[in-house]
């Protein structure tokens, strides 16, 4: 039987009751799910599939990321709600390519683990499966494990096996929706042109489960916890100098008050050059190059190849002595003696995060 699989979450507690069900039937995985966005997103949930897949010893394959064709499919049904219609185009298009891939595989029967998932209606994935059924001759077979207790039991599985939880479908249109009710801001489509894995960020997580991989393979204990932290999102930032814009580098969780503020430079205090406004600070590129053990070139350079997060918080620390201060630190070539205009657009935020803790 060919699973259509969507989660790890969703299928391994699906797939477990189906082995225990039906321990003569050959099962095989066929992840196919090119609504997930971002394709970082995309990686994390195939990464954690392909873990899960492995534990049960059932066989993996995985679908095209053909996004585009996907988001052609669902064009016109972007303001539609989960559950709506755009979710029903988004199941026929999933449902069409597994049976296509049921047929290929000699393969009569097939089902999906979306079937488990509380945020999915299952007379709509019946009914998207009984379509192709009867188009294509590839049984779908809609089981419920959710009766009887069945989603506490999942929940519980997802725990034991600290399977990825991700806390949206995948779709950007349902994320958008979901991030707006919530009055929070949708980071999951942030992406740093400094190529920096930014805290909590789907890149981030994505370097934690690998990790987990590799602490499994060497027969290591850990656990994933999750902690509560301040995060920082810079949105845009720019340094203006006469009538030219120069190149320039926020450090981590610098802020103002607004948007924008200008000055000149007041006075310089062990490298640091203090505006008369806002308590902005800019060190030159010598100066970070010197503190950080960094060998930049330029400013530029700086802003498309960053060094990593906990490098910055370091550097902040130390030139202001406090872990607590989150005034604008910018980086800049060389300090001029005229007027500058700052622009910095940031977001910080309470938010939570996960870790890897080793277990000796």
């Amino acid at each position: 039987m060919l699973v259509h699989i969507c989660c790890s979450v969703d299928s391994h507690f699906f797939m477990e009751k189906l082995q225990q069900e039906y321990p003569n039937e050959k099962l095989i995985g066929f992840f196919y799910d090119p609504n997930i966005h971002p394709y970082s997103e995309y990686q994390l949930r195939l990464l954690d599939v392909a873990r899960s897949c492995k534990k049960l010893g059932i066989e993996l394959i995985e679908g095209q990321y053909d996004f585009e064709h996907w988001m052609d499919t669902v064009r016109g049904l972007e303001k539609e709600p989960e559950k709506g219609a755009r979710c029903e185009v988004c199941f026929d298009r999933r449902f069409e390519v597994s049976a296509y891939k049921a047929l290929e595989l000699g393969e009569t029967s097939m089902t999906t683990t979306l079937l488990v998932s509380p945020q999915k209606s299952q007379d709509q994935l019946k009914k998207s499966g009984d379509v192709f059924h009867a188009s294509h001759g590839v049984e779908f077979i809609a089981f419920d494990y959710r009766k009887n207790g069945g989603t506490n039991d999942q929940s519980r599985v997802s725990k034991e096996e600290q399977l990825y939880r991700q806390d949206y479908c995948g779709c950007i249109f349902g994320l958008t929706m979901q991030r707006d009710q919530q009055h929070r801001l949708m980071d999951e489509m942030f992406s740093s042109i400094s190529k920096q894995v930014l805290p909590s960020s789907i890149e981030e997580r994505l370097e934690l489960y690998a990790k987990r991989i590799e602490l499994e393979d060497a027969n290591i204990s850990y656990k994933i916890i999750k902690e509560r932290f301040l995060n920082y999102r810079l949105i845009r930032a720019s340094v203006k100098v006469g009538t030219g814009i120069i190149p320039s580098y926020p450090l981590i969780y610098s802020t103002i008050n607004r948007t924008r503020t200008e000055g000149k430079i007041d006075f310089e205090l062990d490298g640091q050059h203090f505006l008369n406004r806002e308590e902005v600070r800019f060190i030159t590129l010598k100066t970070f190059n010197t503190l950080t053990s960094s060998n930049y070139k330029n400013t530029q350079e700086l802003m498309f190849n960053a060094p990593s997060i906990e490098t910055e918080i370091a550097l902040r620390t130390q030139l202001t002595q406090s872990v607590f201060n989150s005034s604008a630190i910018i980086v800049i070539d060389e300090i001029p003696s005229s007027k500058i205009t700052l622009t910095l657009e940031t977001k910080t935020y309470d938010d939570t995060r996960e870790q890897l803790i080793i277990i000796y």
